[in-house]
């Protein structure tokens, strides 16, 4: 916790003008609102990948550092009093002294997710309960473990159902609908001619990525279960207006009634495994001051949806990059010369390094949370400034990731930026945010992606079948619509 600042000896940050406060909030607020910030909307993402919203946000922040210089500016939103960060170093600060004085329970935070978990180590107010909540998570997830105990089944589970995607594209026996995962019916994925021979496209991948998560964090039992996350799509998309949308009560209950039965009676190999065994009980059995086993799984969930979008991005890229496209083949075959099979099942799981960096760099190049949300807890430096308590503190990514921060690497795909603790040098760059607020299930999220990238490839050559094409001759697009991505895919 740092000290509180002497108000005395510091200076009001720079303010934006008003004309500069309508920019930022028409250019970088309104499209990630549009975009959907819970769950992504397809119309959308469609426009912002076809006007290049990202990029005009990203543009407008250099803009905005060349005219105030580095650093925080403040500005009003609707009442609220907002300071955006465009200093990478102020930014990395802001992370490391999370909870306080910059807590992640923002009050738009907390409107978004509370339907699905109201009990998350995330939403919650900085204190002992969110201490004993997020060390919860953490025994669960293992965070900066060489891999999780489960890794071995984790693999084997992933590596079993995009592999049987893959075939199933090759063989043309694509043709699902999708199981609403995504919060919608399944029929976003495009015209019918993306179902047919040899084609695998944002549906299908969907559907097998699913089955897979279901199977990661409960169990091989939960692996059909399309109704929980259908209903959790349900509430996300409610999620995206934050405090403006019903509540949902009667979908909500649905929704955890079913998944804390679904934790309760969790394979000890699964996520939810790991946590302590408990009675499911009604949804309302934990008060709002109890830890709830069981209130951090919704949020796995959640998370492993955007770890899908940033999988079925890194195969667009590999798909486009010949150098890159051939170290992942290498890396996927089934034996690389370790003696361990690429699904897990030859023993010790598998590290799949380079995937893992190729996941990483997607999720730089197209972050999915694109806005980091912090509030004040008290008043609060920042910068060469003093923040009131209460104040909103927004981080850019796509600009802290893109931008003139992020120089040389920001529109290149650069997957080697992440070997060896190279990013370290890099302050800005924070694909699952940074400091105390870090993602507890980076780990395992990387394992499960680089595992569905090495299925997918292993075996078979896929070729990017979309109009919008990240290659490497040009700078890689700032929006990359995931549901529009589709691959040609045959034997290899």
């Amino acid at each position: 916790m740092s000290p509180a600042p002497d108000v005395r000896s510091t200076v009001r940050a720079r303010h934006l003008s008003t004309a500069d406060t309508l920019n930022v909030a028409l250019r970088v607020l309104a499209p990630t609102v549009a975009e959907g910030p819970v769950l992504r909307r397809p119309r959308a993402m469609a426009l912002a990948e076809r006007f290049r919203w990202d990029r005009r946000a990203v543009d407008l922040l250099e803009r905005l550092r060349e005219r105030y210089g580095a650093g925080v500016l403040a500005c009003s939103l609707g009442g609220r009093r907002v300071a955006l960060v465009l200093d990478p170093d102020e930014a990395q600060r802001v992370l490391r002294e999370t909870p306080v004085p910059f807590s992640p329970a923002t009050a738009e935070k907390r409107g978004a997710l509370r339907r699905f978990q109201p009990h998350g180590s995330l939403v919650t107010e900085p204190g002992g309960l969110r201490t004993a909540r997020r060390r919860l998570n953490e025994a669960a997830l293992q965070p900066d473990e060489p891999f999780h105990r489960a890794a071995a089944r984790i693999q084997t589970a992933v590596y079993e159902e995009l592999s049987a995607a893959a075939r199933d594209a090759a063989a043309g026996r694509f043709g699902h609908a999708g199981d609403g995962g995504d919060g919608g019916d399944g029929g976003d994925g495009g015209d019918g001619e993306a179902h047919g021979a040899g084609l695998l496209d944002w549906a299908g991948f969907e559907a097998a990525w699913w089955r897979a998560v279901r199977r990661t964090v409960f169990g091989d039992a939960a692996r059909d279960d399309t109704e929980l996350t259908s209903l959790l799509g349900r509430l996300r998309q409610a999620g995206n207006w934050s405090l403006f949308a019903p509540q949902h009560r009667a979908v909500r209950d649905r929704f955890l009634q079913r998944l804390r039965e679904r934790a309760a009676r969790a394979d000890p190999d699964s996520l939810a495994g790991s946590l302590p065994p408990k009675p499911p009980g009604p949804p309302d059995s934990y008060g709002p001051g109890e830890l709830d086993p069981y209130g951090q799984v919704a949020h796995w969930l959640f998370a492993f949806d955007a770890a899908g979008m940033a999988v079925f991005r890194a195969l667009a890229v590999l798909a486009t990059h010949p150098y890159q496209r051939e170290r992942a083949h290498h890396e996927a075959d089934p034996a690389d010369g370790t003696g361990d099979a690429a699904d897990g099942t030859g023993g010790a799981p598998r590290e799949l390094a380079f995937l893992r960096t190729c996941v990483l760099d997607s999720v730089r190049l197209w972050p999915t949370t694109p806005l980091l949300l912090r509030e004040t807890t008290h008043a609060a430096r920042c910068g060469d400034a003093v923040l009131p308590p209460g104040t909103l503190v927004l981080l850019y990514t796509p600009y802290l990731h893109r931008g003139e921060p992020a120089e040389p690497y920001g529109d290149r795909f650069a997957p080697e930026l992440w070997r060896d603790g190279g990013a370290a040098a890099w302050p800005g760059m924070v694909p699952f945010s940074d400091g105390p607020g870090r993602c507890p299930g980076r780990d395992v999220v990387l394992l499960t992606s680089a595992t569905a990238l090495a299925a997918l490839l292993a075996g078979h050559g896929l070729a990017l079948d979309s109009p919008v094409r990240p290659v490497p001759e040009r700078p890689l697009p700032a929006t990359l619509d995931h549901f529009a991505l589709r691959f040609a895919v045959r034997p290899r």
